[in-house]
């Protein structure tokens, strides 16, 4: 369990400076939007997702600029539009234009100031915003699922695999034990048989030893008569 917080933390912090570092890097809260209708087509589609950059000042948006709003008359809905015309100069006021519309519309399209401007679309990602669709509920909560569920299928199968590495040099070491073991008592039964042939060598030897000490103190004359008598019951 301790594995799957710390992976989980591992990557809510990568996630955590990875987003801090774009949008600094962008210089916008958020970067990132998906298109969600086709006002602006052909030049954007749904599900495209633009990225924007906030380093753009208001004052240095121009005619033709793509760019990214609150709509003025309640500030409740991010637009993405054309800028057709500057209406003012002080303070700076725009209008602005879907592509794909007719018209410019009454608090949709302007007035738009410097309050509602958000940034100027530097970037277009094609359709990559259908996964911000699949993402929905409930699909979105699957996938959390499935995650955490391979993560910990991971934790389980590390265990595992460690469980079986110790069982496995466990048993090494005893099977090591038993041949040493093993081993240990064939050299010493080598040994004692050694001692025991070594003996009964030996033992010949004395017993030759033994009949010369006994024939020394036996007279040249009686030897060589015993002699005879032996080659004779031959």
């Amino acid at each position: 369990m301790k594995g799957i917080v710390r992976d989980i933390v591992i990557v809510s912090v990568c996630v955590a400076v990875l987003w801090i570092g774009l949008t600094s890097y962008f210089g916008a809260q958020n970067p990132f939007y998906v298109v969600s209708s086709g006002s602006m087509y052909p030049e954007l589609a749904m599900y495209d997702i633009i990225v924007i950059s906030g380093h753009t000042l208001f004052e240095d948006v121009k005619i033709g600029d793509i760019i990214v709003f609150d709509r003025p008359k309640d500030h409740d809905k991010v637009i993405v539009h054309r800028v057709v015309a500057v209406v003012d100069d002080d303070p700076k006021t725009l209008r602005t234009k879907g592509d794909n519309n007719q018209r410019s519309i009454v608090g949709t399209d302007y007035p738009i100031t410097k309050e509602e401007y958000i940034g100027t679309v530097v970037h277009v990602i094609p359709q990559i915003g259908f996964i911000t669709k699949m993402l929905q509920p409930p699909i979105n909560y699957i996938i959390i699922a499935v995650i955490i569920g391979i993560m910990i299928i991971r934790q389980v199968y590390k265990k595992d695999k460690k469980k079986l590495i110790d069982q496995a040099k466990a048993e090494s070491n005893i099977s090591d034990y038993n041949e040493f073991q093993s081993n240990e008592k064939i050299d010493q039964s080598t040994k004692d048989f050694d001692s025991i042939y070594s003996a009964q060598e030996k033992k010949p030897a004395d017993k030759l030893d033994e009949e010369n000490t006994k024939s020394e103190g036996v007279p040249e004359f009686f030897l060589d008569k015993e002699k005879g008598s032996e080659e004779n019951k031959e």
